[in-house]
Formats: C-alpha cells, sequence, structure tokens
C-alpha cells in the first residue's frame, strides 16, 4: 500500500460517514475514548496470552487461524495487529472530521523528535 496518509484519512472519514458514524455529531472527547478504546482491546489481546504479530479470524462458524492470503474477505480479522489498525484508522477519521493535515503533523512532530534528547522526559512508561 502507498497511498499518501492524506488520502488514508479521507477514505477512513468517508468510509465512517457512509456507514452512519457522523449521523450524530461526536463530541472530540468521545472521539479519544474510541481511539483510547481500541488500544486497550490491543492490550486487552496481549493480556490473554496473544504475541504482537498474531493474527486470527472471525468466521460465521467461529475462528479460523490462517494466512491472509487464505482467508475469506467477509472473515474478520482480529489480533493486537487489527487493534492497531483501528487506532489509526480512527485517527484518520477523526483527523477528517476536523480537517487536520495529518501527514504534515507526522512530519513535523517526528523532525522535533529527532532533536530530543535520550529517553527524554524521565518518565519510566
Amino acid at each position: 500500500m502507498s497511498k499518501p496518509i492524506n488520502e488514508l484519512v479521507k477514505e477512513a472519514h468517508d468510509n465512517a460517514v457512509a456507514k452512519g458514524w457522523w449521523d450524530e455529531e461526536r463530541s472530540f472527547g468521545e472521539i479519544i475514548a474510541l481511539i483510547h478504546s481500541e488500544a486497550s482491546e490491543a492490550l486487552e489481546d496481549f493480556r490473554n496470552g496473544h504475541s504482537p504479530r498474531e493474527v486470527w479470524y472471525e468466521t460465521k462458524a467461529g475462528v479460523a487461524y490462517c494466512n491472509p492470503e487464505e482467508r475469506n474477505s467477509d472473515w474478520k480479522p482480529c489480533g493486537i495487529p487489527s487493534e492497531l489498525a483501528d487506532i489509526v484508522i480512527r485517527v484518520f477519521d477523526a483527523c477528517g472530521r476536523y480537517g487536520i493535515d495529518l501527514e504534515q503533523a507526522i512530519q513535523e512532530k517526528m523532525a522535533y523528535n529527532a532533536t530530543r534528547p535520550q529517553r527524554h522526559g524521565g518518565k519510566v512508561i
């Protein structure tokens, strides 16, 4: 996949609008809480013993473990990679809603972070 970030932002937001997620206005706090809930789901998968790279699929018949190339398109991807993707998709949707140039924001923040000292801030975790 080699689409520009802002194109993915537009696709994610357009899909959310089309699926009815913006039929009623959401508060900024609710949007952030939804992003946070996806991070919590990734942590829950990890706590349940799943590795960060493990992927499985929910099917109408149950759960399937297979290579992504072998799955049916209507199977729901599950696992930490899927939850991390959900975080990014929700961030993209928020940026689409608020007109945030995420590509620019990422480039600017990464450039600034490169100037920061080793383990800046002194936080343990």
